[in-house]
């Protein structure tokens, strides 16, 4: 059955047709996307660009993020891949600024029987659900990548999961939004405004109103906190807390590695991703502590044992960056994308791992809802309306500033 939707409405003079909360890589790629159809749009945030993609390693891992009973996820995601390369090239025309899109590939690999037997399961469910993987022995993983650990037992090439700077791809939305138009309030929305029984565009921290036609709660792990929405049409939102380091690999030691790595070390998932400008993102715990963001002694040292475990030469490489972050996830680990049961919102939130990843086919997806009052026969099963009247999920107090949390 198809969610119901309301037709758009063009805004009255002194409003936008099309308001924004959140300036996240969701939020910037859904401005500018509508944009580009015609409207009006505005986004509020305090710092445009900022938020988990800041912390993201930007892998486009459609093939090895497969995961038991995602399968309707899947379907996006490798959607969403497919558009990406024509999506990079006209951002980054559109912007004057290189995404560090690579068709690099990932090899995941694993280091005890345990690992590999995991990896035996996921290969199968890969072949069962139609995907290009192909099955390598240790040896031939290591003649892939010189640097893997002499242990390595086995592992999957994916040469279609490819990669993205994440901090870069923010940076080129912000340009792109701003040439097209796209008005950008470096504020936060403290309530959304609702009259007539209509989302009517948001309330400032300074007590400006700014009115709009549709507004689009796109605010990361913070959507399900904004106040003045009504409580069955929050989204089920929560903050899931990731540590991620960066180093740089000299001269020297490069190449490195050519290409993702990634492997389940004692449980836990560790991935290394080398950039085209010499940079080596080493990722990611998953922590549920609500909005903490705390860079923490245990949660370096566990990614850099584990790191080490997969490829021995990591400790030799200068460590330039600690950093946390905050995915939003929901409960079914896929967004909520379109209208929502209170007229004149809609929601682009809750995608958890997947956002870097979704951001074309997000971007496409509300345009078209915006534009039309419709969700695209992709984007059916992900409509918010799966979640009406679910409260939000449980957090901590939201934190006092928005400036202190990435989005």
């Amino acid at each position: 059955m198809h969610p119901r939707t309301t037709s758009p409405t063009k805004a009255p003079p002194g409003t936008s047709d099309v308001l924004v909360v959140g300036g996240g890589i969701i939020g910037l790629v859904t401005a500018w996307r509508t944009a580009q159809r015609g409207l009006s749009v505005t986004v509020v945030d305090p710092e445009p660009g900022g938020g988990a993609a800041q912390v993201a390693a930007g892998m486009l891992a459609a093939v090895t993020e497969l995961h038991y009973g995602e399968q309707a996820l899947l379907g996006i995601n490798l959607e969403s891949a497919r558009r990406y390369p024509a999506f990079a090239a006209e951002l980054t025309e559109a912007s004057g600024h290189g995404l560090g899109y690579r068709a690099s590939g990932t090899l995941a690999v694993a280091l005890d029987s345990d690992d590999r037997a995991h990896l035996r399961e996921l290969h199968d469910l890969q072949r069962r659900s139609g995907l290009d993987s192909q099955w390598l022995s240790g040896r031939e993983c290591r003649r892939l990548e010189p640097m893997l650990a002499p242990g390595v037992r086995g592992g999957l090439r994916v040469d279609g999961d490819h990669q993205i700077d994440p901090r870069r791809l923010a940076a080129a939305l912000v340009v792109a939004c701003e040439r097209v138009g796209v008005v950008l309030h470096r504020a936060w929305a403290e309530r959304l405004s609702v009259a007539g029984d209509r989302a009517r565009g948001v309330v400032l921290a300074d007590g400006t109103e700014l009115g709009a036609a549709q507004t689009v709660l796109a605010a990361g792990s913070l959507s399900g906190r904004l106040a003045g929405v009504p409580g069955g049409v929050l989204p089920p939102v929560r903050p899931v807390k990731g540590q991620v380091l960066r180093l740089t690999v000299p001269k020297a030691y490069a190449p490195f590695l050519s290409r993702t790595v990634r492997a389940v070390v004692r449980g836990s998932h560790v991935y290394l991703v080398p950039r085209e400008n010499g940079e080596l993102v080493v990722g990611a715990t998953s922590e549920e502590l609500g909005w903490d963001t705390t860079v923490t002694a245990g949660g370096v040292y566990e990614l850099l044992r584990d790191a080490h475990e997969l490829v021995p030469g990591i400790t030799e490489l200068p460590l330039t960056e600690t950093c946390a972050g905050l995915r939003p996830g929901s409960p079914d680990n896929a967004p909520l994308l379109g209208p929502t049961r209170l007229p004149g919102l809609q929601l682009a939130t809750g995608h958890y791992r997947n956002g870097v990843l979704l951001t074309p086919l997000t971007g496409d997806v509300m345009a078209h809802a915006l534009t039309t009052g419709e969700l695209p026969d992709e984007a059916r099963p992900f409509t918010p309306r799966r979640f009406d009247g679910a409260a939000p999920a449980p957090v901590s107090p939201r934190p006092q500033s928005f400036t202190e949390q990435p989005v």
